[in-house]
């Protein structure tokens, strides 16, 4: 797969990014040679390869998914100008 001058300049037109015509011929190569790496790519056997998230085994450590309520509302609202029943209160803004 190529690309060729007047594809870039369309895409560039539709992305809305000024390109001049030298512009056009450089952007034109490097695309090209961007497309021929992915082609390579694909001629890479990954059959038998599990999908990794990591080049490092590594296990996520998790915990069990509880609803709480945090227990910590003296905390989060300490520094809160104005606060009532472990809530921040806020001035009436609509009427």
């Amino acid at each position: 797969m190529s690309i060729d001058k007047n594809t870039v300049l369309k895409v560039a037109r539709l992305a809305r990014i000024r390109t001049s015509d030298a512009t056009a011929d450089k952007l034109t190569g490097e695309l090209n040679n961007i497309l021929k790496m992915v082609e390579e790519l694909r001629e890479v056997n990954t059959d038998g390869v599990e999908p990794m998230t990591s080049v490092v085994d590594m296990k996520f450590p998790s915990r069990q998914d509880i609803v709480t309520d945090g227990g910590i509302a003296d905390k989060i609202t300490a520094n809160a100008p104005e606060k009532a029943a472990g809530f921040f209160a806020v001035p009436k803004i609509v009427e």
